[in-house]
């Protein structure tokens, strides 16, 4: 009985050996293939979006580049993800909480993913990404995570030249232009309009005026005290809300712009929540910014059981703050005064027709709403 015993317990150290081996033989150039097991994590990105084609990858399409086209290569390079993973991210389980748009940028931007958590990961991480794209924090986070799901706002703010919104009568490219306290209170009271739920099909391409999916809910719109910068004068309008559909706080700015200038009336703000078409203009989309992402029910739920990091990136504030003083202020500013975005764009606003309705929809040449997500 003993010496069957001893070679039962040989024939599983034989077993173990074999099975051992033929991992090693089946893993590629002979060599074992990584043991350390995947978590799932948050990354919080801040990047200046000029010269690049938004924020989520184009498979296929290497000559729009994106980023995370630069994102996904440095998590590669690193040591963090597998090759593979970087052709096919949804084997890394990868969601973003925003798409932001062409030359968009962000200041607290989150990414949910699955990686090995090899030791100094931001740090090598970071070696591999250009300096206007950066990482600024990880946290660990419920194996079911999904940053877009779990996502309950979303805080992006438009940093404009406040000549933007002088009458029409001025000259547009007046750099001298000041906004005074008269201005900014219009200005202020026409972005509260926007406050709560409403149908906003015509501030995106994306929505016919009968789909459940284009009425959002905007907790708060507003404009700061004007700052000087370089000699120009610019104000940074926030808004808070659940979700942003494509172009839609780009328009919803670009419209007060129009009103508070004098080409729209302020009945074009009521009208164009109803069913009929409305031109409604576009912003630039250089002064937009995701300035933070917020997850407090994942935080009440999660935050404080004992096992997981509430996400709060309050700690990470001072390098959120130094990369736009770096990075996406002087992009903003110096990109205005050489290409002269904001001023150009006001100069299309006399052809747009705010007294448009619903003649416009019928038009054969109208946009089919498509039926692609979110993203601004």
């Amino acid at each position: 009985r003993k010496a069957r015993s001893s070679w039962q317990g040989g024939a599983r150290v034989w077993e173990d050996a074999e099975q051992q081996a033929k991992k090693l033989r089946s893993s590629p150039d002979g060599e074992l293939q990584r043991k350390l097991p995947k978590r799932k994590i948050v990354l919080l990105m801040a990047y200046s979006g000029k010269g690049y084609h938004g924020m989520q990858r184009n498979v296929g399409s290497s000559q729009f580049k994106t980023i995370e086209d630069d994102l996904v290569s440095a998590l590669v390079r690193s040591g963090c993800i597998p090759e593979n993973h970087g052709e096919d991210m949804r084997k890394m389980s990868f969601q973003r909480c925003a798409r932001t748009d062409k030359g968009v940028s962000a200041a607290g931007q989150v990414v949910s993913l699955k990686v090995w958590l090899i030791d100094d990961i931001l740090e090598k991480i970071n070696s591999h990404l250009p300096p206007h794209i950066r990482i600024l924090g990880l946290k660990r986070v419920t194996g079911g995570f999904n940053s877009k799901n779990k996502c309950d706002a979303r805080t992006y703010f438009y940093m404009l030249p406040t000549f933007a919104f002088a009458h029409k009568d001025y000259d547009v490219q007046d750099e001298s232009y000041r906004l005074s306290a008269e201005t900014l209170l219009r200005v202020n009271r026409l972005l509260a309009c926007y406050k709560g739920t409403h149908n906003f099909h015509n501030f995106t391409s994306q929505k016919g005026p009968r789909e459940a999916s284009a009425r959002r809910y905007v907790l708060d719109m507003f404009c700061e005290e004007p700052f000087l910068r370089d000699g120009m004068e610019f104000a940074v309008i926030k808004v808070k809300g659940q979700s942003f559909m494509t172009h839609q706080i780009r328009k919803m700015v670009g419209l007060v712009v129009a009103i508070v200038k004098g080409y729209a009336p302020e009945s074009v703000l009521e009208r164009s929540w109803g069913e009929a078409k409305v031109d409604v203009p576009k912003a630039p989309g250089l002064g937009l910014v995701l300035e933070r992402v917020h997850f407090e029910k994942y935080n009440q739920r999660f935050g404080n059981d004992g096992l997981h990091e509430p996400l709060d990136w309050s700690r990470e504030e001072a390098g959120v703050t130094a990369f736009k003083e770096q990075h996406i202020y002087p992009t903003i500013i110096s990109t205005e005064r050489h290409e002269r975005s904001m001023a150009q764009w006001l100069s299309t606003l006399p052809v747009h027709d705010f007294n448009a309705t619903a003649h416009a929809a019928a038009c054969p040449d109208a946009k089919v709403p498509s039926p692609q997500g979110d993203s601004d």
